[in-house]
């Protein structure tokens, strides 16, 4: 004879193991209800953040990216990652309001498409992780956006973060880069 288990054996058992899990998300009350951190009783320190992203076209879109009748894909993708940045709190719920120091957004053309590099500093009492990957996601977008005409296989891939300092988690390094450099574009 088999023994058999129905589903709603395992139901008390994935319970306990979801409340454990959420006990250890910040983000998330002890009746695992989302809720943002109080982060009101850490000092604000120096903090960075790096992300990146890449946008995978083919060469005659690379190629046609100064010709493009919307104007310069590359600047207004680094003015909107910018502008992006800024508005962090207001895209991803549980995000704090943040008063950047440091906003900056690099393009880099490479064979098969852009390489996108952001970076993000403050003063604060926590981190610009967020706003780093929202930095480098929204020019991607925007890359995106400007280029489709072209192209609608266009693809956006490895959104990362890659490096940060500060914090009570301490820094945290990536190691690899996607994209041959061809050029540098800022």
């Amino acid at each position: 004879m088999a023994f058999r288990l129905s589903a709603t054996a395992f139901l008390p058992a994935c319970e306990i193991m979801i409340a454990q899990a959420m006990a250890k998300l910040s983000h998330y009350d002890g009746a695992g209800r989302a809720r943002m951190v109080d982060v009101s009783g850490k000092k604000a320190t120096r903090r960075e953040a790096e992300a990146s992203a890449f946008v995978a076209m083919k060469p005659e879109v690379l190629a046609a990216l100064p010709k493009n009748p919307k104007g310069d894909p590359l600047e207004v993708a680094r003015l909107a990652g910018i502008m992006a940045a800024k508005r962090t709190a207001e895209l991803i719920p549980m995000c704090h309001p943040l008063p950047l120091a440091r906003v900056d957004v690099e393009m880099r053309l490479c064979e098969n498409g852009v390489a996108i590099v952001s970076k993000v500093a403050t003063t604060a009492q926590t981190g610009v992780e967020m706003e780093a990957l929202v930095a480098a996601t929204v020019s991607a977008l925007t890359i995106y956006d400007m280029t489709k005409g072209m192209d609608k296989g266009i693809e956006i891939r490895n959104i990362v973060l890659e490096r940060k300092t500060g914090g009570k988690s301490g820094d945290y390094r990536r190691s690899n880069h996607v994209g041959k450099k061809l050029s540098k574009k800022k």
